[in-house]
């Protein structure tokens, strides 16, 4: 998960995100019919995953697990702290369930889904909030999490002195709920602040525990920030059998992956043409968070 100016932008989704899943199938042949399925994993980031196997991205691997025919086993790692070092590198896993499109520590799969940053506030304030540039944020207290692409771009807008920054990398082990990235969420809730600049899976997930509670504005990308990303699965460069193996499943079982994120509250955009241009910039901190710096 990241925090300074370039490198951190690189630190994003990988949470939040990102607090990033990863499945992996040991070695260069592993994954195949019947063989095991070594999932590397965050065992404490809702809605993500955690050791309990109730985040979006374990019932991903179950269907992954399902169509190869694989039992499934884990291995637990926070996904801040050198995931791709201390898993996929050191063949504790072969392969990332949710990683940005073009993550380069690995070989990455066609992107399987696309979600984005959003804007959130409490539905009985009708604050009518459509965009980064309404003119109405002006006069509010916005809650953002640091190095993010919404917390860049509001600064960029001369918005700085109503942002009210929150921090999106937490400690599994402190159990300060305060430290969480959904206090933001929290704080919409109680009045603290007015509206929330946050990645979508966090919120969609946070507003499901709140039905009626919570109006949620997906954010468009713009020429200077993109706030929407798409999501792969990683396995060892080199693994070609393996990345095919996986584009197999991820086609046969669309729509169940799918209806698992829409029942977690993932906001889904269509995915960009096939052949597009990676995006030139990493994926957000909100979504899947890791620090490539410490891959």
């Amino acid at each position: 998960m990241v925090i300074r100016r370039a490198a951190s932008r690189g630190r994003w989704l990988l949470s939040s995100n990102v607090l990033l899943l990863a499945c992996c199938l040991a070695g260069a042949a592993s994954g195949a019919q019947g063989e095991p399925i070594r999932v590397c994993a965050d065992p404490a980031n809702l809605p993500y995953s955690n050791t309990e196997l109730q985040g979006f991205e374990n019932k991903i691997a179950e269907v992954i697990g399902q169509e190869l025919g694989a039992s499934l086993s884990y291995f637990w790692w926070p996904a801040q702290r050198g995931l791709v070092r201390h898993t996929l590198q050191v063949d504790q896993c072969d392969v990332l369930i949710s990683i940005p499109k073009g993550y380069d520590p690995v070989l990455w799969t066609k992107p399987y889904y696309r979600s984005t940053y959003v804007l959130a506030y409490r539905s009985d304030r009708k604050l009518g909030l459509r965009s980064l540039d309404d003119a109405a944020l002006k006069g509010l207290r916005i809650g953002v999490h640091v190095n993010t692409p919404p917390y860049d771009a509001l600064a960029n807008r001369g918005l700085a002195e109503n942002m009210v920054n929150y921090r999106l990398f937490f400690d599994p082990q402190d159990p300060d709920p305060s430290r969480r990235p959904e206090k933001v969420l929290q704080d919409v809730l109680s009045g603290a602040i007015d509206v929330a600049a946050a990645w979508g899976p966090l919120v969609g997930y946070f507003a499901k525990q709140h039905p009626s509670t919570l109006e949620v504005v997906s954010l468009d990308d713009d020429a200077k920030m993109p706030m929407s990303f798409e999501f792969s699965m990683g396995v060892h460069k080199g693994n070609r059998e393996l990345k095919a193996r996986l584009e197999g499943a991820l086609d046969k079982r669309e729509a169940d992956i799918t209806r698992i994120l829409s029942d977690y509250g993932v906001p889904l955009l269509p995915l960009k043409p096939r052949g597009a241009s990676v995006d030139e910039k990493p994926a957000p901190p909100g979504s899947h968070q890791h620090d490539p710096d410490n891959e």
